[in-house]
């Protein structure tokens, strides 16, 4: 195998990157992208190196205020078009610490931001509103690595640099029932809007990985997102409670699902009301024991009007994995995936209205969700176990699901279809569908849909 220097790596990673966006830009047949979707950062009128304000790339010296020193300035110069804080190549062992608007963090080729896991010292912040507690545990939840409330005009990126999270001391301590805290995300944008992130590896979180939640206009995109199989709950991307969001290009291997779309817990997220719409997810492979594309199960909020499509995952426990609970309410509504390639997957497809816990036991048992106008498409699966479940609720039932174009296959027969409480229509789909989905009456829209 030919050795290329790790510098060389980064550089041509980057250059992939930009070739693939310049190709993007292209005409006819070009691939399509949401580069354009949230508005490029303004050229920063400012630059500062995190080395300036005493930090140390050694890999020892915690370096968690100089970070935080270096946001500070940034807000007290108020430069032009923001600034940009440049984290050199070394290791930057740091604590939390928390972003600015109208800022750049650029990490440079061979550059690391390496959370510290020294767990006494790290901040507890309020749990969301439309969650009503830790997602784990009750009360209060530990701040993400990196953090952003209320922000502007925000761009996360570089040359392949890596944001490490450390995350064992985390899953050692929630294996062993000894966390005290709902564990922490590496980077958690709130109540922000005009972010992009990019151009980055993160690895070995502690709890999600990436969670941007009352947010509006986000980019994700060229990120490498890794962390072991076997870790708990190390969701790649959640976007929550959140619109006009766009993740492309992006490869992910982690212990739980990829890319989770969620909207609030139960009767939190019900008060709440605030939905996820105008979602758009392609060009994503990877791996987990888990779902490689899901949408909840925390979907009271609502969500809605969600494209995924050029999707490709293996050796994982589902490909497209739609879960939803009683109790839940809200709605899962006008969701289409399409064009994906499975290998050596369990289930094909699992729509589920039994999935997920409750925060506490106030719940209302009879808000029961809406799942309606759903249309997966153009499927293709090798080495699958089970075709796959539609389930919905008895008294809820889903409504206008569409299959078309799906093939499973398997070294051994593939387990058939399983389905209940559900109507709809299945166009040219193998194994044969189950009879909920074969009669006329959903017919109409599953042609319209495709």
């Amino acid at each position: 195998m030919l050795y290329v220097a790790p510098r060389w790596r980064c550089l041509l990673a980057v250059a992939m990157a930009i070739a693939a966006v310049l190709s993007a830009a292209g005409g006819a047949g070009a691939q399509e992208t949401c580069s354009g979707a949230v508005p490029p950062p303004p050229k920063r009128g400012a630059w500062m190196s995190i080395a300036s304000f005493g930090g140390a790339g050694d890999g020892r010296t915690l370096n968690t205020a100089a970070f935080a020193a270096a946001v500070a300035s940034i807000q007290r110069r108020r430069a032009r078009g923001g600034a940009l804080l440049y984290v050199p190549p070394g290791v930057w062992l740091t604590g939390p610490f928390s972003l600015t608007s109208h800022m750049t963090l650029f990490l440079a080729c061979g550059a690391v931001i390496r959370a510290t896991q020294d767990t006494s010292s790290w901040p507890l912040i309020d749990p969301l509103p439309s969650y009503g507690r830790g997602r784990e545990l009750p009360g209060k939840r530990y701040i993400s690595l990196i953090h952003g409330n209320g922000l502007q005009d925000v761009f996360i990126t570089g040359e392949n640099g890596t944001i490490d999270g450390q995350g064992s001391v985390w899953w050692d301590m929630w294996k062993k029932g000894t966390l005290p805290f709902t564990r922490p995300h590496l980077l958690e944008l709130m109540d922000s809007s005009n972010a992009i992130v990019s151009n980055l590896v993160f690895q070995d979180s502690p709890f999600w990985n990436i969670h941007p939640v009352y947010c509006s206009n986000v980019l994700i995109r060229n990120l490498t997102i890794l962390a072991p199989h076997d870790s708990p709950n190390t969701d790649g991307i959640d976007p929550d409670s959140s619109s006009n969001v766009c993740i492309e290009d992006c490869n992910i291997s982690t212990g739980d699902d990829l890319i989770a779309i969620k909207s609030g817990w139960d009767e939190y997220g019900i008060a709440c009301g605030r939905p996820s719409s105008g979602i758009t997810i392609r060009r994503i492979t990877g791996s987990s024991p888990f779902a490689g594309f899901s949408v909840g199960s925390e979907t009271s909020g609502g969500v809605e009007n969600v494209l995924a499509e050029h999707l490709n995952f293996y050796s994982s426990g589902f490909g497209v994995h739609i879960k939803t609970n009683s109790g839940r309410g809200g709605f899962i509504r006008n969701i289409t995936v399409s064009d994906v390639v499975l290998d050596n997957v369990r289930y094909g497809l699992r729509i589920a209205g039994d999935v997920g816990g409750h925060p506490d036991e106030r719940y209302n048992h009879s808000a029961l969700p809406i799942v309606d106008s759903l249309t997966i498409k153009n499927v293709q699966g090798q080495n699958i176990k089970e075709a796959g479940l539609i389930k919905g609720i008895p008294n809820s039932a889903f409504s206008r699901i569409c299959l078309s174009n799906i093939k499973l296959h398997g070294s051994a027969p593939v387990r058939p279809w399983k389905c209940a409480a559900v109507s709809g229509a299945a166009l040219d789909v193998q194994p044969s569908p189950c009879t909920e989905l074969t009669s006329t009456s959903g017919m109409s829209f599953c042609t319209n849909s495709l």
